[in-house]
Protein backbone atom coordinates (compact mmCIF):
# COMPACT_ATOMS: atom_id res chain seq x y z
CA UNK A 1 0.00 0.00 0.00
CA UNK A 2 1.65 3.56 -1.12
CA UNK A 3 0.66 6.33 1.35
CA UNK A 4 0.29 4.96 4.69
CA UNK A 5 0.09 6.92 7.65
CA UNK A 6 3.12 9.10 8.75
CA UNK A 7 1.03 11.33 11.43
CA UNK A 8 -2.34 9.63 13.18
CA UNK A 9 -4.15 11.94 10.26
CA UNK A 10 -2.77 11.51 7.33
CA UNK A 11 -1.29 9.33 4.50
CA UNK A 12 0.91 11.84 2.43
CA UNK A 13 2.92 14.18 4.74
CA UNK A 14 3.96 17.95 3.88
CA UNK A 15 6.54 18.91 5.95
CA UNK A 16 7.31 22.57 5.54
CA UNK A 17 9.99 22.20 2.89
CA UNK A 18 11.56 25.63 2.67
CA UNK A 19 11.98 27.08 -0.94
CA UNK A 20 14.90 28.52 -1.94
CA UNK A 21 15.07 32.63 -0.70
CA UNK A 22 16.28 34.03 -3.68
CA UNK A 23 19.26 35.24 -1.62
CA UNK A 24 22.16 35.72 -3.96
CA UNK A 25 24.20 33.67 -1.41
CA UNK A 26 25.11 30.34 -1.57
CA UNK A 27 23.57 28.30 1.36
CA UNK A 28 25.98 27.96 4.11
CA UNK A 29 25.19 23.87 4.18
CA UNK A 30 27.56 21.83 2.60
CA UNK A 31 30.64 24.78 3.51
CA UNK A 32 32.50 22.85 6.07
CA UNK A 33 34.38 24.66 9.24
CA UNK A 34 37.04 25.63 7.50
CA UNK A 35 35.34 27.15 4.57
CA UNK A 36 32.54 29.09 6.65
CA UNK A 37 35.86 30.72 9.26
CA UNK A 38 36.52 31.88 5.71
CA UNK A 39 33.29 33.44 4.89
CA UNK A 40 32.63 35.01 8.14
CA UNK A 41 35.84 36.71 8.06
CA UNK A 42 35.74 37.81 4.93
CA UNK A 43 32.49 39.18 6.52
CA UNK A 44 34.76 40.91 9.10
CA UNK A 45 33.69 38.46 12.12
CA UNK A 46 36.57 36.42 13.76
CA UNK A 47 37.15 33.51 11.69
CA UNK A 48 36.29 31.49 15.10
CA UNK A 49 32.94 32.18 14.19
CA UNK A 50 32.65 29.64 11.50
CA UNK A 51 33.23 26.80 13.98
CA UNK A 52 29.99 28.36 15.45
CA UNK A 53 28.34 28.22 12.40
CA UNK A 54 29.51 24.34 11.49
CA UNK A 55 28.19 22.97 15.11
CA UNK A 56 24.91 24.91 14.84
CA UNK A 57 24.30 23.43 11.24
CA UNK A 58 25.80 19.84 11.61
CA UNK A 59 25.27 19.02 14.94
CA UNK A 60 22.63 20.77 16.38
CA UNK A 61 20.70 20.69 12.78
CA UNK A 62 19.45 24.15 13.12
CA UNK A 63 17.49 25.47 10.03
CA UNK A 64 17.59 29.00 10.06
CA UNK A 65 20.26 31.96 10.83
CA UNK A 66 17.45 33.62 13.39
CA UNK A 67 17.97 30.30 15.92
CA UNK A 68 21.92 30.32 15.83
CA UNK A 69 21.94 31.65 19.67
CA UNK A 70 25.34 31.31 19.95
CA UNK A 71 25.92 34.26 17.78
CA UNK A 72 24.70 37.56 18.81
CA UNK A 73 21.51 38.71 18.18
CA UNK A 74 22.67 41.87 16.47
CA UNK A 75 24.88 39.84 14.00
CA UNK A 76 22.56 37.07 13.36
CA UNK A 77 20.27 40.10 12.36
CA UNK A 78 23.07 41.33 9.88
CA UNK A 79 23.28 38.23 8.29
CA UNK A 80 19.96 37.90 7.68
CA UNK A 81 19.47 41.37 6.05
CA UNK A 82 22.51 40.60 4.07
CA UNK A 83 21.00 37.36 2.47
CA UNK A 84 22.62 34.70 4.32
CA UNK A 85 20.59 31.77 4.66
CA UNK A 86 21.39 28.44 5.68
CA UNK A 87 20.12 26.55 2.74
CA UNK A 88 19.85 22.81 4.35
CA UNK A 89 17.62 20.45 2.24
CA UNK A 90 13.95 19.83 3.82
CA UNK A 91 11.80 16.95 3.76
CA UNK A 92 8.37 17.99 1.84
CA UNK A 93 6.73 14.54 1.54
CA UNK A 94 6.86 11.31 3.73
CA UNK A 95 5.47 7.83 3.16
CA UNK A 96 5.53 5.12 5.88
CA UNK A 97 5.39 1.60 5.07
CA UNK A 98 3.45 -1.27 7.16
CA UNK A 99 7.17 -2.61 8.23
CA UNK A 100 7.81 1.41 9.85
CA UNK A 101 10.60 1.57 6.76
CA UNK A 102 9.87 5.67 6.09
CA UNK A 103 10.60 7.13 2.26
CA UNK A 104 11.41 10.72 2.36
CA UNK A 105 11.26 12.98 -0.70
CA UNK A 106 13.76 15.45 -0.04
CA UNK A 107 13.68 18.94 -1.72
CA UNK A 108 17.22 19.87 -3.07
CA UNK A 109 16.80 22.80 -5.54
CA UNK A 110 13.91 22.86 -7.71
CA UNK A 111 13.86 19.01 -7.57
CA UNK A 112 13.06 16.28 -4.98
CA UNK A 113 15.47 13.41 -4.51
CA UNK A 114 14.28 10.28 -2.29
CA UNK A 115 16.04 9.12 0.87
CA UNK A 116 15.15 6.06 2.85
CA UNK A 117 14.97 5.11 6.37
CA UNK A 118 14.84 1.63 7.59
CA UNK A 119 14.41 0.99 11.64
CA UNK A 120 16.30 -2.21 12.32
CA UNK A 121 18.48 -2.22 9.43
CA UNK A 122 17.81 -4.91 6.50
CA UNK A 123 21.33 -6.76 7.49
CA UNK A 124 23.37 -5.53 4.80
CA UNK A 125 26.02 -5.00 6.83
CA UNK A 126 26.30 -8.61 8.11
CA UNK A 127 29.34 -9.72 7.65
CA UNK A 128 31.62 -7.24 6.70
CA UNK A 129 33.87 -7.25 9.65
CA UNK A 130 33.40 -4.26 10.96
CA UNK A 131 31.77 -3.11 14.13
CA UNK A 132 28.56 -2.45 12.12
CA UNK A 133 28.52 -5.55 10.91
CA UNK A 134 28.71 -7.15 13.88
CA UNK A 135 25.70 -5.85 15.34
CA UNK A 136 23.79 -6.57 12.18
CA UNK A 137 25.22 -10.19 12.09
CA UNK A 138 23.79 -10.54 15.68
CA UNK A 139 20.35 -9.65 14.66
CA UNK A 140 20.03 -11.86 11.57
CA UNK A 141 17.72 -14.65 11.72
CA UNK A 142 18.90 -18.09 11.72
CA UNK A 143 17.40 -18.71 8.50
CA UNK A 144 19.61 -15.93 7.21
CA UNK A 145 22.79 -16.83 8.10
CA UNK A 146 25.44 -18.46 5.59
CA UNK A 147 25.74 -22.08 7.04
CA UNK A 148 22.26 -22.02 8.83
CA UNK A 149 19.95 -24.70 8.52
CA UNK A 150 16.78 -22.95 6.24
CA UNK A 151 12.71 -21.98 7.13
CA UNK A 152 10.89 -22.39 4.41
CA UNK A 153 7.99 -20.37 5.66
CA UNK A 154 9.68 -17.50 7.37
CA UNK A 155 12.21 -17.22 3.95
CA UNK A 156 9.01 -16.95 1.65
CA UNK A 157 7.58 -14.13 3.94
CA UNK A 158 10.90 -12.45 3.96
CA UNK A 159 11.04 -13.01 -0.04
CA UNK A 160 7.27 -12.58 -1.33
CA UNK A 161 5.37 -10.67 1.08
CA UNK A 162 4.83 -7.33 1.94
CA UNK A 163 1.55 -7.75 4.01
CA UNK A 164 0.86 -6.34 7.40
CA UNK A 165 1.02 -9.16 9.46
CA UNK A 166 4.61 -10.82 7.82
CA UNK A 167 6.10 -7.04 7.63
CA UNK A 168 5.59 -6.01 11.24
CA UNK A 169 7.11 -10.10 11.72
CA UNK A 170 10.62 -8.08 10.94
CA UNK A 171 10.82 -5.24 13.35
CA UNK A 172 10.97 -5.99 17.38
CA UNK A 173 7.54 -5.71 19.18
CA UNK A 174 7.92 -2.50 20.56
CA UNK A 175 7.48 0.72 18.85
CA UNK A 176 11.23 1.96 19.14
CA UNK A 177 14.22 1.10 17.28
CA UNK A 178 17.46 0.07 18.53
CA UNK A 179 19.83 0.75 15.71
CA UNK A 180 18.59 1.79 11.57
CA UNK A 181 19.95 2.49 8.37
CA UNK A 182 19.51 5.23 6.20
CA UNK A 183 19.38 5.44 2.51
CA UNK A 184 21.12 7.73 1.18
CA UNK A 185 21.02 9.50 -2.76
CA UNK A 186 23.77 10.52 -4.51
CA UNK A 187 22.35 11.96 -7.87
CA UNK A 188 18.63 12.89 -9.12
CA UNK A 189 17.69 10.11 -11.08
CA UNK A 190 20.68 7.99 -12.82
CA UNK A 191 22.34 7.41 -16.29
CA UNK A 192 23.49 3.66 -15.39
CA UNK A 193 20.47 2.54 -17.18
CA UNK A 194 20.20 -1.18 -15.00
CA UNK A 195 17.11 -2.80 -16.67
CA UNK A 196 16.19 -4.12 -13.21
CA UNK A 197 15.84 -0.46 -11.25
CA UNK A 198 13.09 1.62 -12.04
CA UNK A 199 15.32 4.74 -11.12
CA UNK A 200 16.77 4.09 -14.47
CA UNK A 201 13.51 5.32 -15.95
CA UNK A 202 14.19 8.77 -14.79
CA UNK A 203 17.25 8.96 -16.49
CA UNK A 204 19.99 11.38 -15.04
CA UNK A 205 18.92 14.90 -14.18
CA UNK A 206 21.26 16.08 -11.88
CA UNK A 207 24.14 15.53 -9.54
CA UNK A 208 23.57 16.42 -5.98
CA UNK A 209 25.64 18.76 -4.20
CA UNK A 210 27.66 17.94 -1.55
CA UNK A 211 25.47 19.56 1.02
CA UNK A 212 22.04 17.88 -0.37
CA UNK A 213 23.96 14.42 0.19
CA UNK A 214 24.47 15.72 3.65
CA UNK A 215 21.47 17.27 3.81
CA UNK A 216 19.61 13.97 2.96
CA UNK A 217 21.21 12.93 6.48
CA UNK A 218 20.98 15.67 8.56
CA UNK A 219 17.51 16.13 7.64
CA UNK A 220 16.38 12.48 8.63
CA UNK A 221 18.58 12.21 11.93
CA UNK A 222 16.76 15.55 12.86
CA UNK A 223 13.09 13.76 12.20
CA UNK A 224 13.76 11.09 13.74
CA UNK A 225 15.78 12.18 16.87
CA UNK A 226 19.07 10.40 16.29
CA UNK A 227 21.94 11.15 18.39
CA UNK A 228 25.11 11.32 16.91
CA UNK A 229 27.68 8.80 19.16
CA UNK A 230 25.40 7.39 21.09
CA UNK A 231 22.67 5.81 18.47
CA UNK A 232 23.84 2.90 15.85
CA UNK A 233 22.80 4.32 12.74
CA UNK A 234 24.47 2.81 9.40
CA UNK A 235 24.59 5.11 6.13
CA UNK A 236 24.17 3.38 2.78
CA UNK A 237 25.06 5.34 -0.49
CA UNK A 238 22.49 3.42 -2.39
CA UNK A 239 19.71 5.70 -3.13
CA UNK A 240 19.20 7.34 -6.40
CA UNK A 241 21.92 7.47 -8.43
CA UNK A 242 25.83 6.25 -8.89
CA UNK A 243 27.84 7.51 -6.28
CA UNK A 244 31.15 7.53 -8.32
CA UNK A 245 29.54 8.84 -11.65
CA UNK A 246 29.44 12.06 -8.96
CA UNK A 247 32.50 11.57 -7.10
CA UNK A 248 34.17 14.78 -5.80
CA UNK A 249 30.30 15.70 -4.36
CA UNK A 250 29.83 12.18 -3.09
CA UNK A 251 33.05 12.24 -1.48
CA UNK A 252 32.82 16.21 0.00
CA UNK A 253 29.64 14.94 1.28
CA UNK A 254 31.15 11.86 3.10
CA UNK A 255 33.74 14.35 4.82
CA UNK A 256 31.19 16.73 5.58
CA UNK A 257 29.31 13.72 8.15
CA UNK A 258 32.62 12.78 9.03
CA UNK A 259 34.21 16.14 10.13
CA UNK A 260 31.20 17.96 10.93
CA UNK A 261 28.61 15.47 11.80
CA UNK A 262 31.05 13.20 13.55
CA UNK A 263 29.47 9.72 11.99
CA UNK A 264 32.15 7.09 11.62
CA UNK A 265 33.23 6.09 7.37
CA UNK A 266 33.23 2.40 8.90
CA UNK A 267 29.04 2.41 9.16
CA UNK A 268 29.17 3.78 5.77
CA UNK A 269 28.94 1.56 2.77
CA UNK A 270 29.29 2.77 -0.91
CA UNK A 271 27.53 1.05 -3.64
CA UNK A 272 28.81 1.29 -7.18
CA UNK A 273 27.73 -0.39 -10.27
CA UNK A 274 30.75 -1.13 -11.86
CA UNK A 275 32.73 2.44 -12.12
CA UNK A 276 36.49 1.87 -12.17
CA UNK A 277 37.48 5.26 -12.78
CA UNK A 278 35.86 6.00 -10.06
CA UNK A 279 36.65 3.05 -7.88
CA UNK A 280 40.47 3.77 -8.50
CA UNK A 281 40.29 7.28 -7.20
CA UNK A 282 38.45 5.48 -3.97
CA UNK A 283 41.09 3.29 -3.94
CA UNK A 284 43.46 6.52 -2.91
CA UNK A 285 40.82 7.54 -0.17
CA UNK A 286 42.12 7.79 3.39
CA UNK A 287 40.60 5.32 5.45
CA UNK A 288 39.54 7.86 7.89
CA UNK A 289 37.20 9.04 5.47
CA UNK A 290 36.39 6.10 3.46
CA UNK A 291 33.37 4.17 3.52
CA UNK A 292 32.88 0.52 3.39
CA UNK A 293 32.64 -0.60 -0.83
CA UNK A 294 30.28 -2.84 -1.92
CA UNK A 295 30.04 -3.86 -6.05
CA UNK A 296 26.44 -4.40 -7.97
CA UNK A 297 27.19 -7.87 -9.21
CA UNK A 298 23.67 -8.61 -10.27
CA UNK A 299 24.86 -11.44 -13.28
CA UNK A 300 27.58 -14.75 -12.66
CA UNK A 301 29.42 -14.08 -15.63
CA UNK A 302 29.32 -10.79 -18.32
CA UNK A 303 26.98 -12.13 -21.17
CA UNK A 304 24.38 -11.60 -18.43
CA UNK A 305 25.42 -8.88 -16.63
CA UNK A 306 26.33 -6.73 -20.07
CA UNK A 307 22.21 -7.68 -21.06
CA UNK A 308 20.94 -6.51 -17.51
CA UNK A 309 23.75 -4.08 -17.10
CA UNK A 310 24.61 -2.28 -20.23
CA UNK A 311 28.04 -0.32 -18.08
CA UNK A 312 29.25 -3.90 -17.88
CA UNK A 313 29.92 -3.18 -21.84
CA UNK A 314 32.23 -0.59 -20.91
CA UNK A 315 33.78 -2.48 -17.95
CA UNK A 316 33.40 -5.75 -17.94
CA UNK A 317 33.58 -7.76 -14.24
CA UNK A 318 37.35 -8.82 -14.87
CA UNK A 319 37.98 -4.80 -14.99
CA UNK A 320 35.75 -4.01 -12.22
CA UNK A 321 37.59 -6.82 -9.78
CA UNK A 322 41.31 -5.30 -11.13
CA UNK A 323 40.05 -1.84 -9.95
CA UNK A 324 38.75 -3.16 -6.54
CA UNK A 325 41.70 -4.83 -5.51
CA UNK A 326 43.82 -1.92 -6.25
CA UNK A 327 41.47 -0.70 -2.56
CA UNK A 328 43.50 -1.23 0.86
CA UNK A 329 40.99 -2.61 3.17
CA UNK A 330 40.95 -2.33 6.78
CA UNK A 331 41.78 -5.42 9.40
CA UNK A 332 39.00 -7.67 9.36
CA UNK A 333 37.31 -6.13 6.09
CA UNK A 334 35.32 -7.48 3.49
CA UNK A 335 33.84 -6.37 -0.10
CA UNK A 336 30.66 -7.24 -0.24
CA UNK A 337 29.24 -8.15 -3.29
CA UNK A 338 25.39 -7.13 -3.79
CA UNK A 339 23.32 -9.83 -6.02
CA UNK A 340 19.80 -9.21 -7.47
CA UNK A 341 17.63 -12.28 -8.06
CA UNK A 342 15.89 -12.49 -11.27
CA UNK A 343 13.35 -15.28 -11.73
CA UNK A 344 15.03 -17.61 -14.24
CA UNK A 345 17.69 -14.68 -15.28
CA UNK A 346 20.07 -14.99 -12.46
CA UNK A 347 18.44 -17.24 -9.58
CA UNK A 348 19.52 -20.78 -10.70
CA UNK A 349 21.72 -22.79 -8.78
CA UNK A 350 24.07 -23.20 -11.77
CA UNK A 351 24.67 -19.39 -11.13
CA UNK A 352 25.35 -19.69 -7.71
CA UNK A 353 28.08 -21.75 -8.45
CA UNK A 354 29.68 -19.31 -11.25
CA UNK A 355 29.37 -16.56 -8.51
CA UNK A 356 31.11 -18.96 -6.24
CA UNK A 357 33.92 -19.27 -8.16
CA UNK A 358 34.03 -15.85 -9.46
CA UNK A 359 34.33 -14.41 -6.07
CA UNK A 360 37.00 -17.14 -5.22
CA UNK A 361 39.09 -15.96 -8.45
CA UNK A 362 39.10 -12.42 -6.92
CA UNK A 363 41.19 -13.11 -3.97
CA UNK A 364 39.40 -10.40 -2.09
CA UNK A 365 38.20 -10.70 1.29
CA UNK A 366 34.58 -10.94 0.31
CA UNK A 367 30.57 -11.78 1.21
CA UNK A 368 27.94 -11.52 -1.23
CA UNK A 369 24.50 -9.86 0.08
CA UNK A 370 21.29 -11.83 -1.86
CA UNK A 371 18.51 -9.34 -2.92
CA UNK A 372 15.49 -10.83 -4.12
CA UNK A 373 14.03 -8.87 -6.55
CA UNK A 374 12.09 -5.74 -5.74
CA UNK A 375 8.85 -5.61 -8.55
CA UNK A 376 8.09 -2.24 -10.20
CA UNK A 377 5.57 -1.15 -13.21
CA UNK A 378 7.05 -1.25 -16.52
CA UNK A 379 10.25 -3.46 -15.95
CA UNK A 380 10.19 -6.61 -17.69
CA UNK A 381 11.29 -9.08 -14.64
CA UNK A 382 9.70 -11.82 -12.11
CA UNK A 383 10.21 -12.28 -8.53
CA UNK A 384 12.32 -15.01 -7.91
CA UNK A 385 10.46 -18.07 -6.14
CA UNK A 386 11.14 -18.62 -2.22
CA UNK A 387 12.24 -21.90 -3.07
CA UNK A 388 14.71 -20.32 -5.71
CA UNK A 389 15.98 -17.96 -3.48
CA UNK A 390 16.79 -20.56 -0.85
CA UNK A 391 18.35 -23.18 -3.11
CA UNK A 392 20.45 -19.86 -4.51
CA UNK A 393 21.73 -19.55 -0.94
CA UNK A 394 22.49 -22.91 0.30
CA UNK A 395 24.65 -23.24 -3.08
CA UNK A 396 26.78 -20.49 -2.43
CA UNK A 397 26.92 -20.65 1.16
CA UNK A 398 27.67 -24.44 0.42
CA UNK A 399 30.87 -23.50 -1.88
CA UNK A 400 32.18 -21.70 0.95
CA UNK A 401 31.26 -17.84 0.20
CA UNK A 402 29.84 -15.82 3.21
CA UNK A 403 26.29 -15.51 2.43
CA UNK A 404 23.88 -13.09 3.19
CA UNK A 405 19.89 -12.85 2.56
CA UNK A 406 18.43 -8.63 2.70
CA UNK A 407 15.73 -8.39 4.12
CA UNK A 408 13.01 -6.38 2.03
CA UNK A 409 11.79 -3.19 3.46
CA UNK A 410 8.99 -0.97 2.44
CA UNK A 411 7.87 -2.59 -0.55
CA UNK A 412 4.32 -1.14 -0.48
CA UNK A 413 5.75 2.49 -0.80
CA UNK A 414 8.10 1.62 -3.43
CA UNK A 415 11.19 2.30 -0.93
CA UNK A 416 12.21 -1.21 -1.53
CA UNK A 417 16.11 -1.60 -3.52
CA UNK A 418 15.50 -0.53 -7.27
CA UNK A 419 12.10 0.89 -6.31
CA UNK A 420 13.04 4.43 -5.78
CA UNK A 421 11.60 7.09 -8.65
CA UNK A 422 10.03 9.54 -6.74
CA UNK A 423 6.55 7.30 -6.32
CA UNK A 424 3.82 9.90 -5.29
CA UNK A 425 0.52 7.98 -6.41
CA UNK A 426 -1.45 4.80 -5.05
Amino acid sequence: MLDPDVASESKLVSLDAKRPSGASLPPLFGLDAEALSTRMAASGEPAWRGKQLAEALYRQSLREISEITTLPKDLRQRLVAEGWQVGRPQIAQAFKSEDGTERYLVQAGAETVETVWMPEGDDGESGDGTEAGAEELRSVSPQQKSHAPSNPQLLADSVQSSAPERASRELLSHSTWRRATLCVSSQVGCAVNCQFCLTAKLGLQRNLTAGEIAGQVVSVFARQGVEVGRDRVNLVFMGMGEPFLNYDNFMAGVRLLVKEVGLSPQRMTVSTSGIVPGIERFAQERADVRPKLAISLNAPNDAIRAEIMPINRKWNIEAVVDAVRQVTLRPRERVTFEYVLLAGVTDQPAHAREVARLVRRTGLPAKVNLIAWNPGPGIPYSMPAPAAVEAFRVTLAGEGIPTYLRKPRGRDIYAACGQLKRTVEG
